[in-house]
């Protein structure tokens, strides 16, 4: 590399030892976004300095991309285009620093693309194998910590699907005839699809729980989930409700100002008493005085969960400018601030943290449910995924 490579590097290890610095002094410390933005920055900035002394100017295209993310993201960050537009910028960085290199053969984009060109190789020749390998893995360790419910074993129904789709391929698409070949593909391609889907479902999902909410609200919702015994809090619906207290400690500790926590969550036909009664013993245990917590019996569901709520916090507050904010856990943020919109709740959420081996199940779990929102949508895009291949195979049955 030449001197100037090395300056930049060093240049960038030496920012990120003073982030991490900073970000300790701070009461919650935030490196992990900063280092996920500083070093796309730093670097896509470095990157246009070299196409800069080029003179050419194609890094207006990833920059268009990035804004328009930007400007769909601040305006509403609950929508699941964010992700795909996210990725649209990011596609285009990766051509566009293909192209500077091209362009000027610096030895430090030539690292990077390297790195990344032998992270896509190993994907996709051991990415299936690999990913079925760790289903397979996720599916027994969930097997021995959680209850083995159909909910739980989408890991292993993935898995299972996947392995016989491989199989096929493998041993038996080469030797079909170009017609069934054609018609075969269709499968993969409608897979291919909910593929994508999923890639920016999990990209906004990522990005959602990032946010920020100030240290200013008026009113933090504990969205509820189902009780142990049909009486008391599970883990799961604990690690909310500690989610929340942190919030609310935080904030006293910050502004002086407490917040009051909704405890949000109905009695199912299972349980003997309400979920949010449940969790407000649950918080008044944790130090929260009884005065700062309000119970919503009512819901049933997420989108209840925010409509009740909302209800209540609409008579506590007289002009109904409140700040409020949600509590759930990490994998749930998403489709609970999707929620929130259409219950007309202008509220963001925190995310508590889940067991690593939970998360993939979860994730499955939350990605159907999206799916499941817009399901006309992906049914229509898959029938003509399939009716597009069914008339290639016609024609190249009948005439080839």
């Amino acid at each position: 590399m030449t001197q100037l490579n090395y300056s930049v590097l060093l240049i960038y290890l030496l920012s990120l030892i003073g982030l991490g610095v900073w970000s300790k002094k701070k009461e919650k410390p935030f490196f992990e976004p900063l280092l996920f933005i500083w070093t796309g920055a730093y670097f896509m900035l470095y990157t246009v300095f070299l196409e800069l002394k080029v003179g050419t100017y194609y890094f207006f295209i990833p920059l268009a991309f990035l804004g328009l993310f930007l400007l769909v993201y601040f305006l509403e960050k609950r929508l699941l285009i964010n992700g795909a537009l996210f990725n649209l910028f990011l596609l285009s960085l990766g051509i566009f620093t293909a192209v500077v290199y091209a362009e000027t053969r610096d030895q430090l984009l030539l690292f990077i693309l390297e790195i990344v060109a032998a992270a896509l190789t190993v994907l996709v020749f051991f990415g299936s194998y690999a990913l079925i390998t760790f289903l397979y893995g996720n599916a027994f360790v969930l097997s021995k910590k959680e209850s083995r419910s159909l909910s739980n074993m989408l890991t292993l129904v993935m898995a299972v699907g996947l392995t016989a789709i491989l199989a096929f391929y493998s041993y038996f698409s080469l030797s079909l005839p170009l017609w069934g070949a054609a018609l075969f593909s269709s499968v993969l391609l409608v897979i291919a699809y909910f593929f994508v889907v999923f890639y920016n479902f999990v990209t906004i999902s990522i990005l959602y729980q990032f946010n920020q909410p100030k240290y200013e609200q008026d009113f933090i919702v504990v969205l509820g989930a189902g009780l142990i015994n049909g009486e008391q809090v599970s883990p799961l619906l604990g690690k909310r409700i500690e989610r929340a207290i942190q919030f609310y400690h935080e904030q006293a500790k910050r502004t002086s100002k407490r917040p009051i926590l909704v405890m949000s969550g109905g009695q199912g036909s299972d349980e003997a008493l309400p979920e949010s009664e449940a969790m407000k013993v649950y918080a008044m245990a944790q130090g929260i005085p009884e005065e700062m917590i309000l119970v919503e019996t009512k819901s049933r569901n997420t989108l209840e969960n925010m409509m009740f709520s909302k209800e209540i916090m609409d008579k506590q507050s007289d002009n109904q400018s409140y700040q409020a904010i949600f509590s759930t856990n990490n994998y749930h943020l998403f489709r609970a601030g999707i929620f929130a919109r259409k219950a007309h709740l202008k509220a963001d959420g925190i995310g508590a943290k889940t067991a690593f081996y939970f998360l993939p199940t979860a994730f499955l779990r939350e990605f159907i449910a999206i799916v499941m929102m817009k399901k006309k949508r992906h049914l229509i895009i898959s029938l003509l995924i399939m009716l597009v291949m069914m008339i290639v195979s016609y024609f190249l049955y009948k005439y080839m």
